[in-house]
């Protein structure tokens, strides 16, 4: 046990040295850019920041899962030859009804639309039920289970696009996490103005392709079936009759980059689609050379181009008067995905600088005192050994910082708090050994068997200990959020690092220090 080789010293040593290098990115700046400088962020209760509670437009969730029904029973109607009329969404029921024009065609309509639901012969399923009654009316109405499950999934999905944006933007360590049943929080360190981050969460960026319908009358009180007026983005009094189906979908884009379109020098979006998206794009324009293509973002047109002749690469380009930075955003919003619902912002809060700088101040102050106690309790009651554990300490907090930041974990108020915690555990080990090893010297052993076994028979006192609170903070980071999430990390890294210096620095420091001396009796 007291035994070193050169090799461990030297391993123990650069793990040391490793500490003190990874934490000097936070006290000093990167000598050069290409090094990896990578440091501890503060959180917003301690730098700063923006807090934005979003609430998910559950209506707009039901009502797209109608009108998408809607457009089903219709083609499966057509296709049917059935005979209906007043087909519409009723979201106050949860459900899609219509008549039909002759009640005898009630069992091919019902055939119809299970077929092209994939109901069952019962006309029941967990999501859809469709009935007829002898009136003629027929109706298709949404189970509560499923409305639920969707609404969930729309809230979880939203959560992840909104991180996605976030992320595109910058802005390090964002804290998003959901609240209740439709209501996602989201926490910006260090971001004092976020209005640019809540433009780009309120936009749904759902980008459709569609064709138009030469056919219609703009100018008329109401759209035909299938069909819908919808403005122009740069110009909104102007309105196009597009067709509701959706021939291509923005969710099968891979890419999509602001660039300036070299022969206009205009800004323009590029974008690509993946392979079924690149196929049905060129399908269409194949299909429809000659006629305008609309391209839809977020009930709004962007442009309808002219096909001109197929395009089968797969790659397209959208041009709109767009500036620097209203080309970047679009292409943000179309990377990151389109929102299953609107997001509006409920609350928002903005933690000043000053508050941060308060924070910090009575951590640091709670460090201080805290860390200087320990350095004295042990100086005083162990002696020399005593002050071999304070090194020890200082080690493992160093050692802390350097894991911590080469993580780039975020620091918060409660981290501060667990890395109190984490120097009170700390030196709980030390404290383990040297009594060990007054007891052994007390019955008379010699120096280096009372070392020895001080060691031995403490160490695996110190592993359980340990070991139990390493599984309890795990479990706290597993299911935690926000906050106890940084204090179970700061924890968890200082059980592992405080393991290392009780054991092995501070073990070998003593080995050394008694090889040199060899002093006649231990200073406990």
């Amino acid at each position: 046990m007291l035994y070193f080789s050169r090799l461990k010293t030297a391993l123990i040593l650069l793990a040391c040295a490793l500490g003190v290098l990874f934490s000097l990115p936070n006290v000093m700046r990167a000598p050069a850019g290409w090094l990896p400088w990578r440091q501890l962020h503060l959180g917003l209760d301690l730098k700063g920041g923006s807090y934005l509670l979003l609430q998910v437009d559950m209506d707009a969730v039901l009502r797209e899962r109608l009108e998408g029904l809607v457009d089903t029973a219709r083609r499966a109607l057509i296709a049917g030859n059935v005979g209906y009329q007043s087909l519409a969404a009723q979201p106050a029921q949860d459900r899609v009804v219509f008549r039909l024009r002759d009640n005898a065609q009630q069992a091919a309509a019902l055939k119809a639309l299970r077929d092209a639901l994939g109901t069952s012969a019962a006309g029941a399923t967990p999501e859809l039920q469709v009935q007829a009654s002898t009136d003629g009316t027929v109706s298709i109405t949404l189970s509560p289970p499923a409305l639920q499950e969707r609404a969930s999934a729309a809230v979880q999905q939203s959560i992840e696009i909104v991180r996605r944006r976030i992320d595109e933007t910058g802005v390090v360590d964002p804290q998003i996490a959901r609240q209740g049943v439709d209501r996602i929080v989201v926490q910006l360190p260090g971001v004092s103005d976020p209005e640019r981050i809540k433009q780009l969460l309120g936009k749904t960026a759902k980008m459709t392709f569609h064709l138009l319908d030469s056919a219609a009358n703009v100018t008329a009180a109401s759209p035909p079936p299938g069909v819908e007026f919808l403005p122009m983005q740069d110009n909104p009094a102007q309105k196009l009759p597009i067709r509701k189906r959706v021939e291509v979908d923005g969710g099968d884009l891979t890419d999509a980059r602001a660039a300036e379109n070299p022969q206009t020098n205009e800004w323009v979006v590029d974008f690509a689609f993946n392979a079924a998206g690149a196929r049905r794009f060129a399908d269409i324009t194949r299909a429809n050379t000659g006629k305008p293509f609309a391209i839809v973002l977020d009930n709004k047109v962007i442009s309808a181009p002219v096909i001109r002749e197929p395009i089968i690469g797969g790659r397209g380009q959208i041009s709109g008067r767009f500036d620097a930075r209203s080309a970047t955003d679009l292409a943000l919003l179309l990377r990151a995905g389109a929102l299953p619902a609107p997001l509006t912002v409920v609350e928002e809060r903005s933690i000043g600088p000053e508050l941060g700088a308060d924070s910090i101040r009575a951590g640091a102050l709670a460090l201080g005192v805290g860390f200087g106690l320990v350095i004295v309790f042990m100086g005083v009651f162990y002696g020399l050994f005593g002050w071999i554990a304070n090194l020890a300490l200082v080690v493992n907090l160093i050692l802390m910082l350097g894991v911590l930041s080469l993580l780039q974990a975020t620091l918060t108020l409660p981290g501060m708090a667990g890395i109190l915690l984490t120097l009170g555990m700390a030196v709980d080990a030390n404290i383990l050994i040297n009594e060990r090893i007054r007891e052994e010297t007390r019955a008379g052993r010699g120096p280096v068997a009372a070392m020895e076994a001080g060691f031995q028979r403490a160490f695996s006192t110190i592993l359980d200990s340990n070991a139990t609170a390493l599984l309890a903070h795990v479990m706290l980071f597993v299911f935690g959020t926000g906050p106890v999430r940084g204090f179970a990390v700061t924890i968890t890294v200082g059980i592992i690092t405080s393991l290392f210096t009780a054991t092995m620095l501070a073990r070998l420091i003593m080995v050394r220090w008694y090889g040199r001396l060899r002093p006649a009796a231990l200073p406990v």
